[in-house]
């Protein structure tokens, strides 16, 4: 299952890497198409910062190929870290500075020009809701720090920016502060992030990818992904609330949802079998409706495989 787009700025065929005796990548496939915003979804130890360190030149594969942008990454001397913008886990800056000072010193031993600097840092800061802030970055919170590290890897303005568990020790206020920033950013760069938390995957991702044991067991768009592993458990919403005792009663799969609401698992005839009984006692429905399955239960699904 892969994305409609055809443009694929991350491309990652046959990768391993292994540590001693634990084997952390096994062939590991997966395409990021441009202009995506793509979880990179999996338990912690499924080989999520592996890969990333690998598409950033920073760990050696043992076997495999790595593209960005069209351009293969070298271990150790990668030139396709030219396209790439990075957010670690935990972003560690000088504390002395301020958030233009971060910038401007970052700016000048990458070579960009002082006038770009200047301006790019402002609109940069603008972006991350740090435009106006002038304390010294020890002062800041963990919050903050996350946002000037986003701020940061946008300086070279990346055609990939990676993201490793930027929301995952921020309070609600800060991962909806993080998450707003990453989806503005989408129209110029293509968003690459793992994580664990599949809320957040769900409310701006146009695409994941699972991780688990070394290898990608789903990937493609968030529509994709859902309509193949599209649920068996229907929601039916009755006239009368009095309806539906009997109908527990009578069919031992229904369970109660909310007041007039029943769920039922078809994994056969079940449906078929109820929807004979309503129609035969003439019982008055409001709706039935096949339940969406959300990513927790995909990736529970894929976790217990």
């Amino acid at each position: 299952m892969t994305s409609n787009s055809d443009k694929k700025m991350l491309h990652i065929t046959n990768l391993k890497k292994r540590f001693g005796e634990k084997e952390v990548l096994k062939n590991l496939e997966l395409s990021v198409p441009e202009h995506s915003i793509f979880g990179f979804i999996g338990k912690n130890g499924a080989g999520k910062t592996t890969t990333m360190k690998i598409i950033l030149g920073l760990l050696q594969p043992d076997d495999g190929a790595v593209y960005v942008a069209g351009t293969r990454v070298t271990y150790g001397q990668s030139a396709s870290n030219h396209f790439v913008g990075y957010l670690p886990d935990v972003p560690e800056f000088y504390p002395f500075m301020t958030a233009p000072e971060y910038l401007t010193f970052c700016g000048e031993i990458t070579g960009m020009p002082r006038s770009e600097i200047a301006q790019y840092s402002r609109e940069l800061l603008e972006l991350v809701g740090l435009g106006g802030e002038t304390h010294r970055i020890k002062g800041f919170s963990r919050g903050m720090k996350q946002r000037l590290g986003i701020a940061q890897a946008l300086l070279n303005r990346p055609r990939l920016l990676i993201c490793d568990e930027p929301t995952s020790a921020l309070d609600p206020v800060g991962r909806k502060e993080i998450l707003d920033i990453l989806s503005s950013v989408r129209a110029h760069t293509t968003v690459l992030f793992s994580t664990h938390i599949l809320s957040d995957v769900e409310r701006i991702c146009t695409d994941a990818a699972f991780l688990k044991d070394g290898v990608v067991s789903i990937q493609g768009t968030l529509a994709d992904i859902k309509a193949a592993y599209r649920s068996k458990e229907y929601r039916i919403e009755l006239e009368l609330e009095s309806d539906i005792p009997a109908l527990i009663n009578t069919f031992g799969h229904c369970k109660k949802l909310e007041k007039n609401q029943v769920t039922l698992r078809d994994d056969g005839n079940a449906l078929y079998d109820v929807l004979q009984y309503i129609t035969a006692r003439k019982i008055p429905i409001q709706k039935i409706e096949r339940m969406e399955p959300s990513l927790e239960d995909l990736f529970m699904e894929v976790v217990e495989k």
